[in-house]
């Protein structure tokens, strides 16, 4: 059985997208090795942990490119930006 990606509409901008989210999720694991995460409260209503606030600000980065998408004809790239943006604040301040 051939594994193909044709349905897949794999653009530069999306590529870089989920290699960055592969990246993440490596230097977590080896952070979280490294040095255990602590509980903290930020402005998020909650207390979370450096995963928590990586999930949630993939979460974040996810629905900002959909968004992104299913309102603007502007280039991905503005979105990629944005979401990146959110994640980095999700992760210093939540």
């Amino acid at each position: 059985m051939e594994m193909t990606f044709a349905w897949m509409a794999w653009t530069a901008p999306i590529a870089i997208f989920f290699i960055g989210i592969f990246l993440m999720l490596a230097g977590m694991t080896v952070w979280e090795l490294r040095s255990p995460t602590v509980e903290r409260k930020g402005f998020l209503p909650m207390r979370t942990t450096r995963g928590d606030r990586l999930f949630i600000g993939l979460l974040t980065a996810a629905y900002i490119n959909l968004a992104w998408v299913a309102l603007t004809e502007m280039s991905q790239w503005v979105a990629a930006g944005l979401g990146f943006l959110a994640l980095v604040v999700i992760m210093a301040k939540a």
